[in-house]
């Protein structure tokens, strides 16, 4: 498997992967239009021809068969074309002392807080190919990228998990706040804010702030949580540094310490022996426009970092080539130290 960005040849394998998402995964909408827009963004933001504000970094996962099977995002800056929304969780306190009470009431503030923070997006698998090291691949992929090119992007990173809702698309926080200023599926409000049209947001959500007692007590079980099929994916955030930081279903970290960020070195691409049992690496080689990263078995010796043959061949390199590696997670780089 190969990481790369997307072209425009990839929309059909896009919109199918579009299509299998259900509701929740607001910024891969099944609107061909839409996502043709998207690769044509992304194009330019891999051809260095997009500024921060407008950059969306839109990559593809590839089998050696030539099939896309994955979809992976980083936008440069989010808010500073479409305004960007979400709930800051606060505190109100209220008390009577003539009356002995003393009220703590978590309370949502509709927010742009995070606008102009880089962010990760889009992140979908098929079903089929979720095993392995293929996931983690596809969303830390990411990391080398930014790494690599560390001026394209924010010094904060944020994630916005995909929320919970059942196996219709029902979502119990749009049932018991969404709904009553909307009229509308949360599955129809989903849709709309991924095409693109997020005015609505500003124009019909309350702009007091909202006291979840007044929500449903399944809608405040939902507060902070992600939706199941995202799990995997959050612990792997945790993983890299992320950490919840009280805004509705963002996550976020600073660039610079994200471990994949920070562990990542530049070393010399040699081709050679490497045993199966060997440390698995994310391998980057360091190309924009003709990027490519994958995650195969290497080690290290003398300022080389050693792979098989097809690994080198899926990198499109060659031995003294430069690459940007770091282990594929924390407790595959613990064991690299052991040994």
């Amino acid at each position: 498997m190969i990481v790369r960005p997307v072209r425009s040849a990839d929309l059909p394998a896009l919109m199918e992967l579009a299509l299998s998402t259900g509701a929740g995964l607001t910024t891969l909408p099944a609107n061909e239009a839409r996502l043709a827009h998207r690769v044509g963004w992304a194009e330019k933001a891999f051809s260095g021809e997009a500024g921060r504000a407008d950059a969306d970094y839109l990559f593809v996962m590839e089998n050696d068969d030539g099939k896309v099977v994955g979809i992976s995002a980083i936008a440069g800056a989010v808010g500073k074309r479409e305004p960007w929304y979400n709930y800051r969780v606060g505190l109100t306190v209220s008390a009577s002392q003539e009356l002995n009470i003393h009220r703590e009431i978590p309370t949502l503030f509709l927010a742009n807080d995070l606008t102009g923070n880089s962010e990760l997006c889009s992140l979908f698998l098929q079903a089929g190919q979720r095993s392995g090291v293929n996931g983690r691949l596809l969303s830390k992929a990411r990391f080398l990228f930014i790494a690599e090119f560390a001026e394209l992007f924010g010094d904060k990173v944020i994630a916005e998990m995909r929320g919970m809702s059942d196996a219709n698309g029902r979502s119990p926080f749009w049932e018991s706040l969404g709904r009553h200023f909307f009229k509308m599926e949360f599955s129809q409000a989903d849709y709309l804010t991924g095409v693109g049209n997020k005015a609505f947001i500003a124009e019909l959500m309350p702009k007091f702030p909202l006291y979840s007692c007044f929500l449903s007590e399944e809608a405040r079980a939902t507060i902070g949580r992600v939706h199941p099929d995202t799990e995997p994916a959050l612990a792997m955030l945790k993983g890299e540094g992320f950490s919840y930081q009280g805004y509705v279903d963002i996550f976020d970290a600073e660039t610079r310490k994200i471990r994949a960020v920070q562990d990542s070195q530049v070393l010399i691409l040699a081709v050679g022996t490497v045993a199966d049992d060997a440390t698995t690496y994310l391998i980057h080689n360091r190309k924009l426009a003709d990027c490519r990263v994958t995650a195969a078995p290497a080690r290290i010796a003398s300022g080389t970092l050693v792979v098989d043959a097809q690994t080198a061949k899926r990198l499109q390199l060659r031995a003294g080539d430069q690459v940007r590696a770091v282990p594929i997670s924390a407790r595959a780089a613990a064991n690299q130290e052991r040994n």
